[in-house]
């Protein structure tokens, strides 16, 4: 190695003197100084003897380059990343997480408010809730504020500063390239109906098991009845209000496994066409409207196919199907009582009952599992007299 410095030197002191020329005296000894420092730390074995390539020039040219990266880098933000991207990370954020990236600007909040995306949280969180009727309150509750924000409008129109406010407005949205209003908020209809079904003030039809229950009313259990109900976001519960042609009863601190979709879209007050009275056979499971009088809406009742008294219960030996006439029990009352049983015409059947008894309505069987586990999961301890 000290041979190599030693033949490279006079080439060294050829460039010093050519660089001379073009740099001048001080140049030339400032190389030679620096030249010789590398000299002196490489016999000292100094492995990072490289460092005397520490020019002036050097460096400001490489910080300069190292600024220009660090500016490149903060330039970057969540705008700059594709479309592709930006949805895969928007369909992974909770409510929350969509609520508070729209905040942020308005091309942010027209993709975090699209429909697709809260949908799969409606049907997460809500979707067991959600039925039919549910969505036809909910179409009803969109039109009812539009017809609010087109009666505000014509009371603006009338107004000279109402007229000056829209005419601005719409140069403003022409100008960003903004859609009309309609537009947007049908784009982002469920948000809305999320977060006011969340904040508690849409009030939507669901069916509740075991009404009143917790409160003392144990001759509802093993029931279903038809209510308005919202969620309580400080609970995690929920409040019903039942139909009444009296008062109006409310019942506070639902759980959310005691609620349901409605099965039908038979309203409460409306006796329910039976059309699985043929099919009836025994230790099949169902379930009956049932009202304590005409004055008082359906509840759905939970009950199992059972024997007539002609049959001895033997599987092999039984005809219960092919009779005119169907047994229907209700196991959560004791043997003996008479909601125990009821014994149905299955060809010739209408709303029976009286007013001492109560009034049996339509029958729908039920062919679910799931369906069936959640009536049985709600059965009491003990039976009820």
């Amino acid at each position: 190695m000290l041979f190599f410095l030693v033949s490279c030197f006079s080439f060294i002191l050829l460039f010093s003197k050519s660089w001379k020329s073009t740099m001048g005296d001080f140049s030339n000894i400032w190389f030679c100084e620096d030249f010789l420092k590398f000299l002196a730390s490489w016999f000292r074995k100094d492995r990072n003897a490289i460092s005397y390539l520490n020019l002036p020039l050097m460096k400001k040219s490489v910080e300069s380059k190292l600024e220009n990266v660090v500016e490149k880098e903060e330039e970057i933000s969540l705008l700059d990343l594709p479309d592709l991207t930006l949805e895969c990370i928007f369909e992974r954020l909770p409510p929350n997480g969509l609520c508070s990236m729209a905040a942020v600007c308005s091309y942010l909040r027209e993709k975090c408010r699209s429909d697709h995306l809260w949908e799969k949280h409606m049907k997460e969180k809500r979707g067991a809730l959600i039925g039919s009727v549910a969505y036809r309150e909910r179409q009803c509750y969109i039109a009812s504020r539009n017809n609010d924000s087109l009666l505000e409008n014509s009371r603006k129109k009338r107004d000279l500063l109402g007229k000056f406010s829209e005419i601005r407005k719409l140069l403003w949205n022409r100008s960003k390239g903004n859609e009309d209003n309609s537009k947007v908020r049908s784009s982002s209809a469920i948000m809305d109906w999320y977060l006011s079904l969340e904040s508690g003030k849409f009030w939507f039809s669901a069916q509740v098991f075991n009404r009143e229950v917790q409160n003392g009313h144990v001759g509802f259990m093993l029931s279903c009845y038809d209510a308005e109900v919202s969620y309580d976001c400080s609970t995690n519960t929920f409040r019903a209000r039942y139909p009444s042609q009296a008062r109006r009863i409310v019942e506070e601190n639902i759980e959310w496994n005691r609620l349901r979709a409605p099965t039908v879209d038979t309203p409460p007050y409306v006796l329910h066409v039976s059309d699985c009275l043929s099919d009836l056979k025994p230790d099949e499971h169902f379930e009956i409207q049932w009202r304590k009088s005409k004055e008082f809406a359906y509840g759905w009742w939970y009950g199992v196919v059972g024997h007539l008294e002609s049959c001895n219960g033997n599987k092999l030996n039984c005809h219960c199907h092919s009779s005119d006439t169907v047994l229907l029990e209700f196991k959560q009352y004791s043997p003996g009582s008479r909601w125990r049983q009821i014994v149905i015409n299955r060809k010739e059947y209408r709303e029976v009952g009286n007013e001492a008894d109560g009034f049996y309505g339509g029958i729908r069987k039920l062919y679910s599992d799931k369906e069936i586990s959640l009536w049985k999961s709600l059965c009491p301890s003990s039976t009820l007299e």
